[in-house]
């Protein structure tokens, strides 16, 4: 198991910002593309941001597209989802996880393990 530790969740109020981090002592995050997933109860989580292996490549769901902004820190080890502009929809409970390509999903990646952290919380208000 990867133990992936997403945080950064929060309460704000829309047009807010929040930046998400994820990290784990288990592995480099470099060795895998990487992306964040967002899931409210009673939906199946949804892949909205993915990174490449290489860094050079990024990919959004049109719902965040232009709010949001991936990117891994590799010194560090860790990966961040910057989120400006929030909107109530993006309430949902947030993850990180390393995704390989998938040519059924609807941004050509999905998670490569079924192996996700405790998640982070974000809450949008009006």
């Amino acid at each position: 198991q990867m133990q992936l530790m997403e945080s950064g969740g929060g309460s704000v109020q829309e047009g807010g910002s929040l930046r998400l981090s994820c990290t784990t002592s288990r592995t480099q995050l470099d060795d895998f593309a990487l992306g964040w997933f967002r899931q409210v109860p009673g939906k199946e989580r949804e892949g909205i941001s993915f990174l490449s292996r290489s860094g050079r490549n990024t990919y959004y769901a049109d719902s965040v597209k232009g709010r949001f902004t991936i990117s891994r820190d590799s010194a560090k080890n860790m990966l961040y989802l910057q989120m400006d502009n929030l909107k109530p929809e993006d309430t949902a409970m947030y993850y990180c996880a390393p995704v390989g390509s998938d040519p059924n999903a609807e941004l050509g990646f999905s998670a490569l393990f079924n192996d996700w952290g405790q998640g982070t919380q974000v809450t949008v208000s009006s």
